[in-house]
């Protein structure tokens, strides 16, 4: 009687069952604007097969998507170089990891970049994220302000990007360091931070990003 009870439910396909147990594995990359956090993550998904969601390009094709919301939202507070408010950013980020593994279950590995950003960023995610999302560390690319603010001046020749100029450069360097060093130095005390000098050259950075990746598995 048990099995005939049992048996009426329709059967569980293997890809459902991994649905609901597999979460996003997520590695946090942080560092100031013209660290090469971009460059890097390209080489990492090369490399490593991860997905790779930049907070701030998601942010900025929002802002540029045809009837959105949050468009103008969005572009006053980068021109400006404020932090956008966070329910937004975990829900285009939480949108992009939901769409890469409804495509492909296997590829739940993702680079998260520039995020969290500030105290609030930390909160919103572990308010949202709690139980859907694993942080495995947080690759943190450290580097001179000049040098930081040098190569954005010199992307900004060719990029197009309303906020690579000098006045919107100073305010994204004054956010970083009043709001995102204090993020990073909690999860140093966490034993979750692998620091890389960024301030060297490409290939340079990417030899110790390898041996950070193989040591983590």
């Amino acid at each position: 009687m048990l099995f005939r009870a049992v048996s009426r439910f329709p059967p569980v396909s293997a890809r459902a069952l991994l649905c609901a147990v597999m979460k996003p594995l997520v590695v946090f990359v942080l560092g100031g604007p013209g660290a090469g956090k971009g460059t890097q993550c390209e080489r990492i998904v090369e490399k490593y097969g991860y997905t790779h969601l930049s907070a701030g390009d998601l942010l900025r094709d929002e802002r540029k998507r045809p009837g959105s919301q949050y468009g103008e939202l969005i572009e006053s507070y980068i021109r400006d170089g404020k932090i956008v408010p966070v329910e937004i950013t975990i829900s285009l980020l939480q949108r992009a990891m939901e769409q890469t593994m409804a495509a492909n279950i296997e590829k739940n590995k993702f680079l998260i970049d520039g995020f969290p950003r500030n105290e609030d960023n930390l909160q919103g995610w572990d308010r949202t994220m709690d139980g859907k999302a694993a942080v495995s560390f947080v690759l943190f690319f450290d580097c001179d302000n000049k040098t930081c603010i040098d190569r954005c001046l010199e992307r900004g020749k060719s990029s197009g990007r309303s906020d690579d100029n000098r006045e919107s450069l100073e305010k994204r360097i004054q956010t970083y360091l009043q709001s995102t060093r204090p993020i990073i130095d909690l999860y140093e005390q966490r034993g979750k931070v692998r620091k890389v000098d960024a301030s060297q050259s490409v290939d340079q950075v990417f030899n110790k990003v390898k041996e950070i990746f193989e040591h983590e598995g």
